[in-house]
């Protein structure tokens, strides 16, 4: 049995490939997924929930997003295909999540746009006009709250993070944490268990 966690740099297990199908906002997306990746027998019913309760960014939106957590990556290649003008950061840990990503964007023509990398790969001075996530819940509210200490800053002046939480692993805690961090945070959508939360920066005095 394999030790393996999705969110494991290095995945050691051996590589199971498939396809998983989904639409979203009217369009079918078929992606590569793999073992050893967040998912990879289905789109996460959290990430279905937070791609169909948050809102998308309009066709001629610009600017820089960022998928916090990518996996094998449809919210990047969703964010990109809705949004031609936009740059997105698509982020992860686990390195065959990156080459999964970067596949996935090839394939649907957007690598382009779809800038694939680990953490520590993305340069310090760029921020975000849209944060995306499905964090890990399951590494723990400590390391958790980490993460988002550390990407949530780089949102832009007037940015937007779209999070989705299982209430049941911390969802609402989770939005305590961020209102107490100085967030403007609005929960937009309830369903199947998951919160869509909508986080601004703090309000002007």
């Amino acid at each position: 049995m394999s030790a393996d966690h999705y969110f494991t740099a290095e995945p050691g297990a051996p590589i199971r490939r498939s396809e998983i199908e989904f639409t979203v906002a009217g369009r079918n997306y078929r992606l590569a997924v793999a073992s050893g990746v967040f998912s990879a027998g289905r789109l996460d019913p959290g990430t279905a929930v937070l791609l169909r309760k948050a809102t998308l960014p309009e066709a001629g939106a610009e600017g820089t997003f960022l998928d916090l957590g990518c996996g094998y990556g449809p919210i990047a290649c969703v964010l990109a295909s809705q949004a031609p003008r936009a740059t997105v950061h698509a982020v992860d840990v686990n390195s065959r999540a990156r080459e999964l990503t970067t596949e996935n964007a090839a394939t649907l023509g957007l690598a382009g746009r779809i800038r694939v990398a680990a953490p520590d790969e993305v340069p310090d001075d760029v921020t975000f006009d849209e944060i995306w996530s499905n964090p890990p819940t399951h590494v723990g509210k400590a390391e958790l709250h980490a993460i988002l200490q550390q990407w949530m800053p780089r949102l832009a002046p007037g940015g937007v993070a779209w999070l989705v939480i299982n209430r049941n692993l911390g969802g609402d805690s989770l939005h305590a944490w961020l209102v107490a961090g100085g967030w403007n945070v609005e929960r937009v959508a309830s369903q199947k268990g998951f919160r869509v939360l909508r986080v601004t920066g703090k309000s002007a005095d």
